[in-house]
């Protein structure tokens, strides 16, 4: 069974990269397009990691991680942050609302593989 990657990205192209990075990798990926659609995802079918943009209109990606992060039945899910914001105050707010993991955009694909295999807890080798 393929594991489950929600991605969430206001920026289709974005999406679409990353989208095609993991399919290459053999997840099974959804994507939507704001936080609001990713709280109706999950609930509709929870997936095994969210990768979600911190910066989106209407509810932004802290929003999204502490509505998550209060639910028993979602608050497990690993969630990694993709963002553009790279300052230690971002990074502390992000580690305290029990975000997994921090990507920085421009996205590695390589960083984003490991990133992606210790959340999921898989082995490579």
């Amino acid at each position: 069974m393929n594991k489950k990657i929600l991605i969430t990205d206001d920026d289709a192209r974005n999406r679409k990269l990353v989208e095609t990075l993991l399919h290459a990798n053999g997840y099974d990926v959804r994507s939507v397009a704001s936080g609001q659609a990713a709280l109706e995802a999950i609930a509709a079918d929870p997936p095994d990691l969210i990768l979600l943009d911190l910066m989106m209109p209407g509810m932004d990606g802290f929003e999204v991680v502490r509505r998550l992060k209060v639910d028993p039945e979602t608050g497990k899910i690993p969630v990694i942050m993709v963002t553009a914001l790279d300052d230690e105050g971002s990074r502390v707010r992000l580690a305290a609302a029990g975000v997994y993991e921090v990507i920085v955009k421009p996205i590695d694909r390589w960083a984003l593989q490991a990133c992606i295999g210790r959340a999921l807890g898989e082995a490579h080798g």
